[in-house]
């Protein structure tokens, strides 16, 4: 079976800062799988690369096969990232956002019509999907960008922190809406998350990633269970503050091994290549 996401030996340098630094992992298809770990752990930088926005200093990364620096575009046309600080275009409507976006997809008018209306019944607003997205609050905003990610049905949705700053209603909302999309449609997510909750909730497996490094991966109960730990919050302090975040990376089970291992392009030049599938602007 192609993995969902694979990455071997991943490495991002910015002079003398080093943001990853040999982080190799795998997302199997269908899962929930998280990136968690302090601020400037990594998190952002592995998404950004994954989703072709930003290229590696070394390493190399496959989605569902296609390597991602050879093909960006191939890999763009089955992806959806949200950034955590995605914006909406404010003097849009809701519904009218919607439509602005699925104009950057080479459907028919029936596909696309069909698509909107899931983005619609996704986002779960009711009669404010016609005002404007300024008037929205930030949960509103965010559900809407949620609906956005994945109205396409990508293969895989790139989150992050898609909960971010919500209210508890909200919140629950988009973990739900995460979660029963997943379970209908087979699609495979690959997220980062500081709610510790929101990622024992939705996640099949945790990538724990310290300094640049994955630490360790599991599913939340057994990383519960391996650490002696009440929850993954627990997990999470006792493995960043403790002698293993500052040990050797454990690679997982079947990665180890050189970037070149499964034919991979290593990279070193810096830059991003963004898509329309990818993101988008803060305003209008």
């Amino acid at each position: 079976m192609t993995n969902a996401v694979e990455t071997q030996g991943l490495s991002k340098h910015y002079k003398n800062v080093v943001a990853l630094e040999g982080l190799s992992i795998t997302v199997n298809p269908g899962e929930v799988y998280g990136l968690i770990g302090p601020n400037g752990a990594g998190k952002s930088t592995t998404l950004r690369i994954v989703t072709t926005l930003l290229q590696p200093t070394a390493g190399g990364v496959k989605v569902f096969g296609i390597d991602v620096l050879d093909k960006p575009e191939d890999v763009r046309k089955i992806i959806s990232y949200l950034p955590e600080e995605a914006g909406s275009y404010k003097q849009l409507t809701g519904r009218e956002y919607l439509n602005f976006m699925a104009d950057f997809f080479d459907v028919d008018d029936s596909h696309r019509t069909e698509m909107v209306n899931r983005g619609i019944e996704i986002a779960g607003l009711d009669e404010r999907i016609d005002d404007r997205t300024k008037e929205y609050s930030k949960g509103m905003r965010r559900r809407l960008l949620i609906a956005r990610a994945l109205m396409t049905l990508p293969k895989l949705a790139v989150l992050d922190e898609p909960a971010s700053g919500l209210d508890v209603k909200h919140a629950y909302y988009v973990r739900g809406i995460i979660r029963d999309y997943v379970k209908k449609h087979g699609v495979t997510v690959l997220l980062s998350s500081h709610n510790m909750l929101e990622v024992e909730f939705l996640c099949d497996r945790v990538g724990l990633i310290d300094e640049g490094k994955l630490v360790d991966v599991g599913s939340p109960k057994d990383l519960t269970r391996k650490y002696n730990a009440t929850n993954l919050e627990d997990v999470f302090i006792k493995v960043t503050e403790g002698e293993l975040a500052k040990g050797t990376v454990r690679p997982e089970r079947g990665t180890g091994g050189p970037a070149n291992a499964l034919g991979m392009k290593a990279n070193t030049t810096q830059g991003s290549d963004g898509g329309p599938g990818t993101g988008e602007g803060s305003d209008g």
